[in-house]
């Protein structure tokens, strides 16, 4: 029994028999391959009864069993040879490196002789030079570029061309200017116009190019002159005289200080005919102006009602039929023109509602508060006819019977305004 329970003793954990696989059992036709020493204890049972039916048997496993320890002594053997060889190779690698570090550690750095404020024969200081401040600012005049986008210098022609001029503005480089930029409309006679040393005053629309040169425009500054002339024509209420010279499917063009005017159907007192109206003179006033998209537009009919303004002044007292009732007050016919009587300038009480004041259709005297010839807008009041606030409200028949005289007391505070 002792022999039979020798094969079964386990071989160490981790340690496996590589010659298992060539270690066979044979019984009869039967054969297998010998199985490891870890499985073979599971098998305890069927070998066990193995044993007890061949004795004969049991002789050879014995002995298989004997070589595989022997084969398994060998393998932990050389493994530890292995685990052995390993770190000697560490250790030794280790010993290396703390020596190259000892090594490096005793290098001793490079010395350097350290200087404090010491002065170089070439170094130069500032304060030994003679700074002279408006000699600096005179260099920096002479370096500075002449001639800005929009701005107006003056020159004198110093060179002709068949495609355009040169201008001495005063910089390094003269002006350059083309020919279509000398004037408005087409140049004949180009070189009588414009002779050598003429004195002119141009304007710059491009700046300077790699050689310093600027180009300039007589043409864009008497635009830009037109554009303010006409402006302040607009502001002023003042009509001009223009002659029509073409049509279009929208109304008339003209011509107003160089610049293309417009005069819409709808402004024109005879709308219907108005291509009959090319090259006959209009007095127009002025109905829109905006030099920025080049935008000018006339009206004839603002023109007519702008005259009737001529009869008028701050603080006249003027009798009107109300046209029209609106929530913020009234329209008054003035003849012609209509004046806007605000409920802010109706009366001094509270209002509830307009139409228990005036209706369509009933005459109103007012005083004329503000006249806006641009716009053409006259501005109406009859608060101030008012002896107390509210009275227009409850005496309104007494305040319009009364109103001339009450006018005069109001007018002295429109004098010096108009």
């Amino acid at each position: 029994m002792c022999k039979n329970l020798s094969s079964f003793i386990l071989p160490m954990k981790g340690v496996s028999n590589n010659n298992a696989p060539k270690n066979i059992k044979s019984k009869g036709n039967q054969s297998e391959l010998k199985k490891p020493l870890q499985v073979l204890q599971l098998n305890k049972k069927s070998s066990k009864n193995d044993t007890s039916k061949n004795s004969s048997m049991n002789k050879k496993p014995s002995s298989n069993s004997d070589v595989s320890n022997t084969t398994q002594q060998k393998d932990y053997e050389l493994e530890s040879e292995i685990l052995n060889t390993n770190s000697l190779e560490k250790e030794t690698q280790y010993k290396n490196h703390k020596q190259s570090n000892l090594s490096f550690d005793n290098l001793e750095k490079p010395q350097f002789p350290i200087v404090e404020n010491k002065i170089y024969e070439d170094e130069i200081i500032v304060d030994e030079f003679d700074f002279d401040e408006d000699q600096f600012l005179a260099a920096l005049n002479e370096n500075e570029p002449i001639g800005l986008t929009g701005e107006t210098i003056k020159g004198k022609i110093i060179a002709l061309e068949s495609d355009g001029l040169y201008i001495d503005i005063g910089g390094k480089a003269p002006g350059y200017m083309p020919k279509k930029e000398c004037g408005l409309g087409v140049i004949t006679n180009f070189k009588e116009k414009f002779p050598i040393g003429l004195e002119m005053e141009v304007l710059v629309i491009k700046e300077q190019n790699a050689d310093g040169m600027v180009t300039v425009s007589a043409r864009a500054l008497i635009l830009r002159k037109s554009w303010d002339k006409v402006s302040k024509i607009s502001q002023s209420g003042e009509l001009i005289d223009v002659l029509v010279n073409g049509f279009n499917r929208g109304g008339l063009t003209c011509d107003v200080e160089g610049l293309r005017g417009f005069i819409p159907r709808s402004q024109l007192e005879d709308g219907a005919n108005y291509q009959s109206l090319v090259n006959k003179t209009l007095k127009v006033a002025f109905l829109e102006v905006t030099p920025e998209s080049k935008k000018l537009v006339l009206s004839e009919k603002k023109a007519s009602l702008l005259q009737k303004f001529a009869n008028l002044k701050l603080g006249q007292l003027i009798e009107g039929k109300v046209l029209a009732v609106k929530p913020y007050g009234f329209f008054i016919d003035l003849g012609g023109a209509s004046g806007l009587l605000h409920q802010s300038s109706l009366t001094k009480g509270n209002i509830r509602d307009l139409r228990e004041i005036f209706v369509e259709g009933e005459f109103v005297k007012a005083l004329i508060i503000e006249i806006d010839r641009e716009k053409g807008r006259i501005g109406l009041d009859t608060a101030l006819l008012e002896n107390s606030p509210g009275e227009l409200l409850i005496e309104k028949e007494k305040v319009m019977k009364e109103a001339n005289e009450r006018a005069q007391k109001a007018q002295a505070l429109f004098q010096g305004k108009d």
